[in-house]
């Protein structure tokens, strides 16, 4: 593993990209258990708000983020997700991390939805400084419940990210 894992990770609009990440996701949970097809995950890649970062170990794809940057609910993680293989090595936090300093150049909240059965991915996220602030009942699949997790450093009004 790299000793500086955030310098793997850069912005993608390869199609190859998204289609090894629509892979990624389909084949894991909370996708599988929700039901997404791979069709619908790589639909989830595209988007005219949407960036998509790749994060990359020995030119093999690791793991990526999907995130909301304009729009009135820019600061958005939409999608984390860490290939099996990668798992357990600090990836996730690494770009938790990277994500943090993205989005607080544009907005002051950062937002990330947890399915309240991903227990590890909750974990994560509350350890990184996430708090609960709303749940989402049957948002993706009938008898499931999104957790919405907000990070905060102060309001939209009057926020310079300077």
């Amino acid at each position: 593993m790299s000793t500086q894992p955030d310098n793997n990770i850069r912005l993608t609009t390869d199609r190859k990209h998204m289609e090894v990440c629509a892979r990624m996701m389909a084949s894991t949970d909370p996708w599988i258990t929700l039901g997404i097809s791979y069709e619908q995950c790589l639909s989830a890649l595209e988007g005219p708000c949407k960036e998509l970062y790749i994060l990359q170990m020995d030119e093999e794809i690791a793991g990526f983020v999907i995130l909301q940057v304009c729009g009135s609910f820019r600061g958005y993680i939409q999608t984390l997700c860490i290939d099996q293989r990668f798992r357990g090595r600090g990836l996730g936090s690494t770009l938790l991390q990277f994500c943090e300093a993205r989005i607080l150049k544009i907005s002051p909240n950062i937002f990330i939805c947890v399915s309240s059965f991903n227990k590890g991915a909750l974990k994560l996220y509350l350890e990184f400084g996430f708090k609960q602030v709303g749940e989402l009942e049957n948002f993706i699949k009938d008898g499931y419940t999104e957790l919405l997790l907000r990070k905060t450093v102060g309001p939209i009004n009057g926020y310079n990210p300077g």
